[in-house]
């Protein structure tokens, strides 16, 4: 049970805490009448705001939509009077650009361009929007007559700043195209950066604005003039330069050739200084013809349009590619006339051109490759009609060398040298300097099915071939000719000259080694024939060592006198001898032996035979007495008849 005293503490401490919650309780409840008052307050307050946003609302629509409508009306109006101005101004570009027009694109290239712009604008705008207006006619006018003098400036400009390219200059372009240091020096520049801005321009505008191609033609013909000109200078300088000083300024056309030879090409038989000028010349001129070309496409890809470009080249380089062509053919026309006449010599200026115009066709057809067939065709066609010829020159020399005609007032009369012979080898070493042109002639005649795989090796095979078939028919014609003495020893002789010239001739020029290639005992059969005809002219003075040769000479005993006809006999081998000696000596000195080593080696042997059997002739009887007058038949010591023989094949002496 709790004491009072603690339940009266606890009965005051509950009242006091009811007491301060009734408080709270009273606080709480005004405090929401305070807030229920606030929000009819502020209730009352929104919906009045909202009644006047209403009335403000119902007020500012009308205005703004007012205020909209203007605007539009003066956007309209602005739009309308910026109209206005644009059309105006067509009617003013007429009166505006006249003046420049009049007066032409000279020196302000930009500016009259600008006014061309203008005025096909403004054709533009009256063809749209009133083409019945005289403006329009006034600023068609305009317009072609702007387009004309664009036309006529880009012929002005093309015509006043395209010059021929000076011959020294082509010449230094040929000559350094092998040197890749100097290669980017050497592009021509054929119009000035400035000039070039100014028709690159023009011609862009003609083709995009003007609609007009005829520049396009004058373009081609003014550039074709000077691409000839330019070639043909260069002729000319060759010509002038050789009748001067007779040394033209001729730098070396790049050494590519692989049929060069190793020595010194021999002066051409009946060729002359002008005829290697003229030919010098023409080499130089196709290749100048091919670097001028290849500048002149790079300078038209910068000016004609791409899709025109090929169709304007082609145009441009006619008349110098005719030029050279017909130039080529005209040189093709000379060496047939003189395969007719049998002038083979004049033939020859055909392989130095065919080879250099085989080596250059890889670039011709790089600078053709767009153009039509025809123009493509034209080297080629050339090349065909050259190889043509000159396979018909070799068949035709070959078969002159068999059948030249024995004429007995042609033959020397000294049997040396005959002239068929060294025209023969003259002729023969030429095609050293020419081996794979002339090998690729005669395989160009080939219809054999190894034609067709040709390579190098078959047409060395076939010029090897070639002239082992001229020597053949040279020595057969040689033994016909010989046939004309009728001294078997001057045959001999004759033969002798021209068998060994040829061997010489052959060895000298390396001409052995190109026969080697089907004929490897070609030498060796050269020199069995000149020994033959030694030994055939050595039998020439058996008439004379006969006579005192030990056959048939009279036995005699030492201290017997010689009965008379031994003594006869003797006297008789004395003078046949002396007389035989001095025959033959008078005859054979008239003959010659060019080379000096055979005619040393001739003599030697034949002074060695004579020598031998004429001191024991002398040993046997000089001290026998056969004769009361011994100077009479002992005419000649033994070192006497040494110098008359000596001085055989000397008509010098």
């Amino acid at each position: 049970m709790i004491p009072p005293q603690e339940a009266s503490v606890r009965r005051r401490e509950i009242e006091d805490k009811l007491k301060q919650e009734e408080e709270t309780l009273s606080f709480i409840r005004d405090s929401l009448e305070k807030s229920d008052q606030l929000t009819k307050n502020m209730v009352s307050i929104l919906s009045s705001f909202e009644s006047r946003l209403m009335k403000l609302e119902n007020s500012i629509i009308p205005v703004h939509k007012q205020t909209e409508n203007l605007q539009r009306l003066q956007e309209n109006v602005e739009k309308t009077l910026s109209c206005l101005d644009h059309v105006i101004s067509y009617y003013h570009v007429a009166s505006d650009t006249e003046k420049i027009i009049r007066e032409g694109p000279t020196g302000r290239l930009e500016e009259y361009l600008a006014c061309m712009a203008k005025i096909q604008k403004a054709v533009e705008y009256f063809q749209d929007n009133n083409p019945d207006s005289p403006e329009l006619n006034r600023v068609k006018f305009l317009f072609e007559r702007g387009k004309e003098s664009l036309e006529s400036e880009f012929r002005s400009l093309m015509t006043r700043h395209s010059k021929v390219v000076s011959p020294v200059l082509i010449l230094d372009l040929i000559s350094g195209e092998d040197d890749m240091e100097t290669q980017d020096d050497m592009t021509l520049e054929h119009l000035s950066e400035s000039v070039l801005h100014d028709v690159i321009r023009i011609s862009r505008w003609l083709v995009e604005y003007g609609r007009n191609q005829d520049f396009m033609n004058v373009y081609y013909q003014i550039r074709s003039s000077q691409l000839d000109r330019s070639i043909k200078g260069l002729k000319e300088h060759f010509r002038k330069s050789s009748s001067s000083s007779g040394v033209p300024y001729s730098p070396a056309i790049p050494n590519k050739r692989k049929d060069t030879p190793t020595k010194k090409p021999v002066k051409r038989p009946g060729r002359d200084d002008m005829l290697d000028m003229e030919i010098d010349a023409y080499i130089h001129c196709v290749s100048a013809f091919v670097k001028l070309a290849q500048s002149e496409y790079q300078l038209l890809t910068d000016i004609i349009p791409e899709h025109h470009q090929k169709k304007t080249f082609d145009s441009l380089i006619q008349d110098a590619l005719d030029g050279l062509m017909m130039e080529g053919e005209n040189i093709v026309s000379v060496a047939r006339k003189a395969i007719i006449r049998h002038d083979y010599s004049a033939v020859l200026t055909v392989f130095p051109i065919l080879r250099h115009l085989k080596q250059t066709k890889p670039e011709f057809d790089q600078v053709l490759q767009g153009t039509a067939a025809s123009t493509k065709n034209k080297l080629p066609g050339l090349i065909t009609s050259m190889e043509t010829t000159g396979a018909k020159a070799l068949e035709d020399f070959a078969d002159n060398i068999k059948n030249d005609p024995d004429k007995e007032y042609n033959m020397p009369k000294d049997g040396t040298v005959h002239e068929l012979t060294s025209n023969a080898i003259l002729f023969l070493q030429q095609l050293l300097d020419f081996q794979e042109t002339a090998g690729a002639m005669l395989a160009s005649q080939e219809t054999s099915s190894s034609a067709t795989s040709y390579n190098s090796e078959f047409s060395k095979r076939l010029l090897s071939t070639y002239i082992c078939k001229v020597l053949g028919n040279l020595q057969l014609n040689l033994l016909s000719k010989s046939k004309v003495y009728e001294d078997p020893a001057l045959r001999a002789i004759f033969l002798h000259n021209n068998y060994n010239y040829i061997l010489k001739s052959l060895e000298k020029s390396e001409l052995i080694h190109l026969v080697a290639v089907t004929q490897k005992t070609a030498e060796r059969s050269y020199r069995d024939h000149i020994e033959q005809q030694i030994q055939t002219y050595q039998r020439s003075w058996l008439k004379v060592t006969d006579y005192i040769s030990e056959k048939n000479l009279p036995v005699f005993q030492p201290g017997v006198k010689l009965r008379d006809k031994e003594r006869q006999m003797i006297k008789e081998r004395f003078k046949g001898f002396n007389d035989g000696l001095e025959e033959l000596c008078k005859i054979q000195k008239a003959w010659a032996i060019p080379d000096t080593e055979q005619r040393d080696k001739i003599r030697q042997a034949q002074k060695t035979i004579v020598k031998e059997n004429y001191g024991a002739f002398l040993h046997r009887y000089a001290s026998v007495p056969f004769t009361k007058n011994p100077e009479k038949y002992i005419k000649y010591r033994v070192e006497q008849v040494a110098d008359m023989i000596e001085r055989l094949f000397d008509t010098s002496a």
